[in-house]
């Protein structure tokens, strides 16, 4: 298999995820002592949090860009961005390497036109939920992604932050995200869930919600192991 480089750390309670999934995914596709071979640059995640907060996308996409340069030079084959919020800079990442990159949106996106859905309700950092950066390119492989209400936005960002990027599991927090999707299907009509943030698998699957979920961390694991494969098999 091709080398995955991973940029991770935002948060590493889902990059550790990330980790997990691609070698448990290697097992089951090749079996015995077999597992992921990744290189993982995992950034301090505290300084990244505070550009976001400061609206200061242009120094967390130097970082990241940085991030990505130094797997290139580490050899890797690919490279994976293990968050769904910091899309919003991967134009910075792309341009940054000559590596190929395996955009989490899109590989969502298909994975969207390939069930039912077509009108998911996205939960995420309240810059995925309302910048436009993600739900377009969802728009443009036609999934139209619904957001909760304001004051349920401002929920599920703070439960994002103060609790599952800091490792804690709150079943009262669950409730709350099982609330929002439940009225979103009885209000907006929404068809289906995206995690689209890559802790909230950490809190809920599929068994919490009446509606296909989409959990973005296990797609993109999955895709990873595909398009690194793929790589290999052009290299021989």
């Amino acid at each position: 298999m091709a080398t995955i480089g991973l940029i991770g750390g935002m948060s590493w309670e889902s990059t550790a995820v990330y980790y997990r999934l691609l070698n448990e995914g290697v097992r089951a596709r090749a079996g015995g002592l077999h597992s992921a071979d990744v290189l993982l640059h995992s950034v301090d995640f505290a300084p990244i949090a505070e550009m976001q907060a400061q609206d200061d996308w242009a120094a967390a996409g130097a970082a990241l860009a940085e991030s990505a340069r130094r797997l290139e030079r580490a050899g890797v084959s690919c490279l994976v961005l293990c968050t769904n919020t910091m899309h919003k800079v991967s134009d910075r990442i792309t341009e940054a390497t000559t590596l190929p990159f395996l955009h989490l949106a899109d590989v969502t996106a298909r994975a969207i036109m390939a069930s039912s859905s077509r009108r998911p309700l996205l939960l995420a950092t309240r810059f995925t939920m309302e910048q436009r950066f993600y739900r377009d390119r969802l728009k443009a492989f036609g999934v139209e992604a619904l957001v909760p209400a304001g004051e349920e936005r401002e929920a599920v960002h703070r439960i994002i932050y103060e609790e599952l990027c800091r490792g804690r599991i709150e079943e009262a927090s669950r409730e709350q995200y099982r609330a929002i999707v439940e009225r979103a299907v009885r209000e907006q009509g929404c068809d289906g869930v995206i995690l689209g943030c890559t802790e909230i698998t950490l809190l809920v699957s599929q068994k919490d919600f009446p509606v296909p979920v989409f959990d973005t961390t296990a797609l993109h694991v999955a895709a990873a192991l595909d398009f690194a494969g793929q790589l290999e098999s052009i290299a021989a």
